[in-house]
């Protein structure tokens, strides 16, 4: 797919719309950074009720397969409605295992003004919440990181957080060994030092801690809270899955993505008990007084106002240098 705007025809698909593929998105070079940036004016325009998003809906059927879709609508003028799911098996299939869709609207006429692929903004708007929640939860003084999963979601996050922190080691652990050499070779291409580790060896000697296995309620718990040392911050996507949860205590403070989103979902990451914000509180709320006596963690499932920040932020860069395909309807 080339870089210029290139026109073609596809039926029933509505009036002229941009079409930007993962390949395009990811040509954009837009950085963790500028991603965590428009969360955070999201996150400001959720709370002054400029923008509404939808809890987060999640179908896991029971045989590896995980399906959700996120819904946010913006008073800058966008609906952004995400459906992406993670199929195990796709990888034999010489497809990628986490895939699917996003469908940008106007927000005053419902008509379709982009289509995108989901994976790349899935995997940047990961990183860039655990990034907002790092620069207000984590030592800004971190060198050493480990990584619970070493996938596309480890990447993501060596990116964003390598671009915050002074990191000089990493520690990865995994469970494919083919995974995890891949990335400690690009742990080490990026000047840092890496090494495979077992889990509590890793998790004890990290200032942060990102956990990403992939989410299965099978998977039995192997993660420890306790094992983490005063001061460090983890930033748990994966939905509390590998932390055994007695051990949720040992945290100082959990922030959440969203506090709405959690009530309504059926399973709880952690007891509510032991949460102490969402990560609107966070950011608009009193200063964050980093705990030096115990650890902090970010435990969260994805928010539908990160797919609009990330969604929007890509085709409104992509608009202005005039990359993505040019879907036209039949006359």
């Amino acid at each position: 797919m080339g870089l210029g705007f290139v026109g073609a025809r596809l039926m029933h698909l509505g009036p002229e719309h941009l079409y930007l593929p993962d390949s395009a998105l990811e040509a954009l070079h837009i950085s963790p950074g500028d991603i965590a940036d428009a969360i955070v004016v999201a996150l400001v325009a959720k709370a002054e009720g400029r923008l509404q998003t939808t809890p987060k809906s999640a179908i896991l059927p029971g045989d590896g397969r995980y399906m959700m879709s996120t819904l946010a609508v913006g008073g800058d003028g966008y609906t952004v409605l995400k459906t992406v799911g993670v199929y195990p098996d796709n990888a034999a299939r010489g497809l990628p295992a986490t895939t699917g869709a996003i469908l940008v609207l106007d927000a005053e006429t419902g008509v379709l003004r982009a289509l995108l692929g989901a994976a790349w903004v899935t995997a940047v708007r990961t990183a860039a919440l655990s990034a907002v929640a790092a620069r207000k939860m984590a030592d800004p003084g971190s060198e050493s990181i480990a990584f619970i999963g070493c996938g596309v979601q480890a990447s993501s996050h060596l990116a964003a957080f390598r671009a915050l922190y002074p990191l000089k080691k990493v520690f990865a652990v995994g469970r494919g060994r083919a995974n995890v050499d891949r990335f400690v070779a690009e742990a080490r291409g990026l000047g840092l030092e890496a090494e495979a580790c077992d889990a509590e060896a890793a998790v004890r000697a990290a200032d942060i801690v990102v956990s990403s296995i992939t989410l299965n309620y099978e998977v039995a718990p192997f993660l420890d809270a306790a094992w983490m040392r005063p001061g460090t911050f983890a930033a748990i996507t994966d939905l509390f899955i590998p932390w055994r949860d007695e051990t949720a205590g040992a945290f100082g403070s959990i922030y959440v993505d969203d506090l709405e989103q959690e009530r309504a979902s059926p399973k709880p990451m952690v007891p509510a008990g032991q949460i102490t914000g969402d990560l609107t509180e966070l950011v608009t709320g009193p200063e964050f007084a980093r705990p030096t006596e115990s650890p902090c963690a970010f435990v969260f499932r994805g928010l539908a106002l990160g797919d609009y920040a990330a969604a929007v932020l890509a085709l409104r860069r992509a608009e202005a240098a005039g990359v993505g395909q040019v879907i036209s309807p039949d006359p």
